[in-house]
Order: structure tokens, then C-alpha cells, then sequence
């Protein structure tokens, strides 16, 4: 009897067990059984050459964003149209990706076959199913956050290579990172930084060129000599190094440039020791058919001409777009866009490759706007000089002749006052990338100004620190004072639609604040572009028209991408508000992590809760003796102003303004500056550097001035 019972119930089982198994092949039979997220991923990654790239970007319709500019030319101009013009207000959210992080999110991402490649701040990288919104996997070079200080301009990332089935990431601390694109698995990593002296950062994306990873560093306000490394895709073995300035004298020259350039630059002013500046921390871009890839070049170090170059001097290779053979890293042609700089005028801002009529003659063309102002045009093939106008008011050149040469207005080298630099060392344009749309013919630019006033400090030293300098604590050489007057020239953002080849704008939108986020074009006649003030917008990119937007919980300063999935073309975007300006500036009210936002036609994804910004009342309370604050101004300016901003001036951004803090945080100062708990968020250890009558003296500037400026 037992064994009948047992029988049966195992058949009933058994056919239970059967009807599930065909239930599920239905259900398989229905879906597709496709490739694991994981599979799809090292497939289309192995895909990922040079071929690809060029493939990708030939066909009637671009469906994957496998490179940081899109194509080589870095044009971010995509040929998908089913979003377009007509459509984009239909656009709504799919899926959003929280991307854990607090600090700036600069980076584009990439799609091949519908797995993107993001990355956050402090390098993180992160691989995601478009498909899903969900996290393949992420990577944690796991950078010493003590040592956030290091950098200038936030702990932030542009963005990843891919490449033969990898990805690679250049790491803030200098490190650069092969990872397997299916797994996220390092396979090698390379240390660019090592055997030179300075502080050397990498925040730029990697390019690779012809089986090259390719990638510069920043750092040339700390007293850094510039250069861009290739490495062996596959190996990791350095195969060129390429310096952007030269070095000492005294030592035989690594090559005929070096020489040359050493010509430009005056050796009583010792230019070696402080570096000499140019680092290439961001922009490239590649010439399949001229084998010629195109780098931009930075700013002097120290920023003052006089202090590093007495006698003056062109000093070559700073401000410059310079044209490398990609296979050695031999210099083949450069221009100079700012002899000679002054004011922290680099030309690292992104550059695009484009063909146009110049005098009714096809050109193949540079399109080039750096921080100084001017737009210009560049003959590709030979460098020579095309075309330049300003696109922003400009108070230091009011032009440039025939040659090619800024005609300086002689007042700008006149630093001896304090006096405002038009554009500011934030730049006319900054990394935020612009895009160029062929089919209207028009680049799409990010331009601003974030006004600052600067005087030449005539007792510069290198690696000084003394009160009063800035950032000077922190190891920064500028050799300028900054904002011993309060600057008289207004900030502003706007989106500029530009035509090359007139070298005028044809269109504009004026925003509420500076800093807004790169752009993207498509042959659906569209632009779109994040804002500062925490929203994602799309424009007829014939008239400016503004067709659809969208919040975004906090400002954008990352540029998007678009891609095919499936059949279907999504619009996606990295958020999270930082970068140099972002430290301590916002124009939002809100804010919140990093996130990947993805939109596409009828989407109907509800958007994850905004946050408001948490900003106390100005503090009160905290004693101090009034005769301290002289001393406490001088000590915030050469330790703290570039990241917390002016106590209760500024409203702080991604990292909080000391006068909005609680009265505790200020009382105990010592405990936050000295080994503090926020070390690993970013905040340096100011130990052997600030004494405890130091402390005090803060701690009374930061309570005056909340004092100084509270309504009566």
C-alpha cells in the first residue's frame, strides 16, 4: 500500500515536473534564448578595432558609441534619426543606474551591442545591460582618497577605451588599467607617472590608436613637465613617450622638438624645476588616412609668463595642438594658439576632425575652441593657420593676423595690479566637449565665463608655501595671486551654435550659471545637452529651438551618448555635479549621487527621488579673537578656498562651504583637518602643515566673515 502511494505520488511529481519543463521551453521558445549579458559582453567587445571604429562611424546609420568622441574624428555627431525633431518630446525615461558616488561624473559612456562602459568619480568603472539597467560589473582601482588633494580640478573621470575584448582606464593616481570587458577583471596595469617628479594625475579617457593605448596626465599646477605615453594594447609594454615642453638644459634633449622648443623658452627663469607645464589631459583625435593623431596642450607652469620665461618667449609647446605620428610619438607639426601663455589658456579642450569649404575649397580641417576664446580653424594635413574669431568677449587679443599670431592688447601682460582676465582660467570653453552636426554645418559649444581677477606674484618661488597663495599649501605653483580684488565681470553660460566657416555664431541659449555639461548632435536634427542647473535638454539643431527636457536631480556636466539597441535608438547620459568649478559652486537646489539616466520613445520609467540640498543657517556661535581673521584669510586662501569657496559667499557645491556648517564642525576644526574622518572622502591631512594656532586663526576667518555678511 505505502509503495502504490509513493508510486503515485512520484508520477504526479514526475508529471508536475515535466509540465514545468515544457512550460518553460514555451517561455524560452517565446523570449529567445539568447546570450548572457556577460556573453554579449565579450563578444561585441572583441569586435572593438580600429576597423570597427571606422565601420561604425561609415555606416548610413552610426548604432554603437564605441569611442569617447563616438568616431576618431571626435565629431559626437550620431546618424540615428528615429529620435529626431518631430518625436524628442515623446522621449521618457527607461531605466536609471545609480553609479554610488558624490563627486563629479565627467565621462561619456560607451554602448557596443547594447553593453555600456561608465565611469564615476575616483576612476570607478562601471559595465552596464542597456537592456536591463542593471550592473554587469564595476571596478575599483581603489585610489587612496587622501590623496584627492593632488589634482586640481576634482577627483573625476572622462570616461574608458575599449579595445580587443578589453576596456582601459586611466586611474587618478597615474595608473593606466586593462580590464576584460565581459568580466571586469584586471589583466595589466602600468604606472604612467613613474621616474617623474611632480603631481601627476590622470582624468582623461584613453584613446587607441592603430594597437596603442594612448594617455596623457594633469598636474601643471603643481610643477609638472607635460607628455602623452603609448602603451601596447595588448601587453602594456610603453612603446613611445612624447614630451610636450622641454626640460633641463643642461641634459642632452630627448629629440629635434625638444630642441627647438628649448629655443622659445628663457633659462634664467629655471623653467625645469617648476616643470614647465603643457600636460595632455585631455583631448585627442586620430586621421586613419594621414596616420596622424592630434593632441592639445596645457597651460605654463607657473601660470605667469614672467616667472618662468623672464625674457619672454613663445615657449613652445604650451597652448598648442600638436600633430604626432601615432605609430613612434614623432613630432610632425604644431600650432600655437597662445604664445606665450599667461592665464592658464590651454588647449586641451576637445577638438573635432571635420571636412568643410573654406573659400569655396574642400579642407580638411581642425575645429579647435580652448579656454582662450577664439575658435579656430586648422589645416589637418600641415597645421598652418585657417581662421580664428573670438566666440566670447576677450579682453587680451583683439585677434589674430594673417600668420596666425594673436594681436595682444599689451595691457594683458601688464600683471603688476589686479585686474580681471576675460576669459578666466576656467576658460571660454573647458573639457566639456562640443559636437559638430554636417549636415547643418554648425559646431555646438559650451561656452562661459567664471570671472576671476589675477595679479602676478613677483616673490614666486617654487613650491613655496606661504599665506596668501593659492592653493599654495596643497602644492600648487601658480605664480599669481587670484581675487585680491573682487572681479568686475559678470558669469555666464550659454550654448553657442557656431558656424566654421563664416566664424560666427548662428544661434545661442544663455543659461543661468557656467559650467554646463558637453554636447551631442544627430542627424535628427537635434542637440542635446545638460545644464548646471539640473536638467537635460533637447534643441533643434537648425534654429535652437527647445523641443523636450527633463530634471535631473543635479547638475550635468558629462556629455551624452546615443546608440541603437534592438531596433530602437536611446538617448543616455551620466550625471553628477563637480569638477573644478563644481567644488564649490552650484546652481541647484538639489542633489544626489551619480546616475545613468537612459531615455527613449514612450518611456515610462518613473525618475528616482531628487533630494533637496542640505545647507544650514550661516554659522554662529563659534569664539574666536577678531585679531586672528587677517591671519585666518591668508591661511583659508593657500588651503582651503579652491574647495570649499568663501565661507558663506559661496553656497558650496559637492563639497560643502564652512559657513553653512554646523557650529561643532567649526569649533572642532582641529578634528577634521588634522587625520579627520573625511580623509576618506577626499579631504587632505593637513598635519605638519597647519599648527593649532593656525586652526584658530581659521576658525575665526570663517566665523568673522559668516559674522561680516549676516543680515543685520
Amino acid at each position: 500500500m505505502t509503495r502504490r502511494r509513493n508510486s503515485s505520488a512520484l508520477a504526479v511529481l514526475g508529471a508536475l515536473a515535466a509540465a514545468w519543463l515544457l512550460a518553460a521551453a514555451s517561455i524560452a521558445s517565446a523570449q529567445g534564448s539568447g546570450p548572457s549579458p556577460q556573453d554579449r559582453a565579450a563578444a561585441a567587445a572583441k569586435r572593438v578595432d580600429g576597423s570597427f571604429i571606422r565601420a561604425n562611424a561609415a555606416q548610413k546609420q552610426t548604432p554603437d558609441w564605441p569611442s569617447i568622441g563616438l568616431d576618431y574624428a571626435e565629431t559626437r555627431f550620431s546618424k540615428l534619426d528615429q529620435v529626431n525633431a518631430g518625436n524628442v518630446k515623446q522621449l521618457g525615461l527607461v531605466w536609471s543606474y545609480d553609479l554610488q558616488s558624490t563627486r563629479g561624473v565627467e565621462a561619456t559612456p560607451l554602448v557596443v551591442d547594447g553593453i555600456m562602459y561608465v565611469t564615476a568619480s575616483w576612476s570607478v568603472v562601471h559595465a552596464i545591460d542597456t537592456r536591463t539597467g542593471q550592473k554587469l560589473w564595476t571596478f575599483d582601482p581603489e585610489v587612496d582618497k587622501s590623496k584627492g588633494f593632488r589634482g586640481c580640478c576634482d577627483v573625476v573621470n572622462r570616461g574608458v577605451a575599449l579595445y580587443e575584448g578589453k576596456v582601459y582606464v586611466g586611474a587618478y593616481d597615474g595608473r593606466l588599467i586593462a580590464l576584460d570587458a565581459a568580466s571586469g577583471r584586471k589583466l595589466w596595469e602600468k604606472n604612467t607617472i613613474e621616474g617623474q617628479k611632480g603631481s601627476y594625475t590622470i582624468t582623461g579617457a584613453p584613446r587607441v590608436f592603430k594597437g596603442k593605448v594612448i594617455i596623457g596626465n594633469g598636474g601643471a599646477e603643481y610643477g609638472v613637465r607635460g607628455y602623452i605615453t603609448a602603451y601596447d594594447a595588448a601587453s602594456g609594454e610603453q612603446k613611445w613617450r612624447w614630451f610636450t615642453v622641454p626640460g633641463d638644459p643642461a641634459k642632452p634633449f630627448e629629440n629635434e622638438a625638444m630642441a627647438r622648443a628649448a629655443k622659445t623658452w628663457d633659462p634664467d627663469g629655471k623653467y625645469w624645476e617648476a616643470g614647465g607645464g603643457g600636460t595632455v589631459w585631455d583631448s585627442m583625435a586620430f586621421d586613419p588616412e594621414l596616420n596622424l593623431m592630434y593632441i592639445g596642450t596645457g597651460n605654463g607652469s607657473p601660470w605667469a609668463h614672467k616667472a618662468r620665461s623672464p625674457k619672454g618667449g613663445d615657449n613652445l609647446y604650451l597652448g598648442s595642438v600638436v600633430a604626432l605620428n601615432p605609430d613612434t610619438g614623432k613630432y610632425v607639426w604644431h600650432y600655437q594658439e597662445t604664445p606665450g601663455d599667461n592665464w592658464d589658456y590651454t588647449s586641451t579642450q576637445p577638438m573635432i576632425l571635420a571636412n568643410i569649404k573654406v573659400d569655396g575649397k574642400q579642407r580638411k580641417v581642425v575645429l579647435h575652441a580652448p579656454k582662450n576664446g577664439f575658435f579656430f580653424v586648422i589645416d589637418r594635413t600641415n597645421g598652418k593657420f585657417i581662421s580664428a574669431k573670438n566666440f566670447v568677449e576677450v579682453n587680451w587679443a583683439t585677434g589674430y593676423d594673417k600668420n596666425g599670431r594673436p594681436i595682444e592688447i599689451a595691457a594683458a601682460r601688464q600683471n603688476e595690479k589686479p585686474g580681471d582676465s576675460i576669459p578666466g582660467p576656467f576658460g571660454a570653453h573647458n573639457w566639456h566637449p562640443m559636437s559638430f552636426n554636417p549636415q547643418t554645418g554648425l559646431a555646438y559649444l559650451p561656452a562661459q565665463h567664471v570671472p576671476l581677477n589675477l595679479m602676478d606674484d613677483k616673490d614666486w618661488k617654487f613650491d613655496q608655501n606661504a599665506p596668501g597663495r593659492p592653493h599654495a599649501a596643497l602644492g600648487w605653483n601658480t605664480g599669481k595671486f587670484a581675487n585680491v580684488e573682487p572681479p568686475t565681470s559678470k558669469p555666464f553660460g550659454r550654448l553657442v551654435a557656431w558656424d566654421p566657416v563664416k566664424q560666427k555664431e548662428a544661434w545661442g541659449v544663455d543659461y543661468a550659471s557656467p559650467w554646463n555639461g558637453g554636447t551631442l548632435t544627430t542627424a535628427g536634427n537635434l542637440v542635446f545637452q545638460g545644464t548646471a542647473d539640473g536638467r537635460l535638454v533637447a534643441y533643434d539643431a537648425r534654429n535652437g529651438d527647445k523641443l523636450w527636457e527633463t530634471p535631473t536631480g543635479t547638475g550635468v556636466v558629462a556629455a551624452p551618448a546615443t546608440y541603437m539597441v534592438d531596433g530602437k535608438q536611446y538617448v543616455s547620459v551620466a550625471v553628477g555635479w563637480g569638477g573644478v568649478y563644481g567644488l564649490a559652486q552650484r546652481a541647484t537646489e538639489r542633489q544626489g549621487p551619480g546616475t545613468v539616466y537612459t531615455f527613449a520613445v514612450g518611456g515610462t520609467a518613473k525618475m528616482p527621488d531628487f533630494v533637496q540640498y542640505r545647507m544650514s543657517k550661516l554659522v554662529q556661535g563659534v569664539k574666536y579673537d577678531p585679531a586672528k581673521v587677517q591671519a585666518g584669510t591668508m591661511l583659508y586662501v593657500s588651503n582651503c578656498v579652491f574647495c570649499h569657496g568663501v565661507p558663506g559667499v559661496d553656497r558650496g557645491g559637492n563639497i560643502p562651504n564652512l559657513g553653512y556648517l554646523d557650529s561643532a564642525y567649526i569649533e572642532n576644526l582641529d578634528k577634521f583637518v588634522l587625520k579627520g574622518p573625511a580623509m576618506a572622502r577626499g579631504m587632505p591631512d593637513f598635519t605638519g602643515k597647519l599648527s593649532a594656532d593656525d586652526i584658530e586663526s581659521i576658525k575665526a576667518f570663517i566665523q568673522g566673515t559668516a559674522d561680516a555678511i549676516r543680515p543685520k
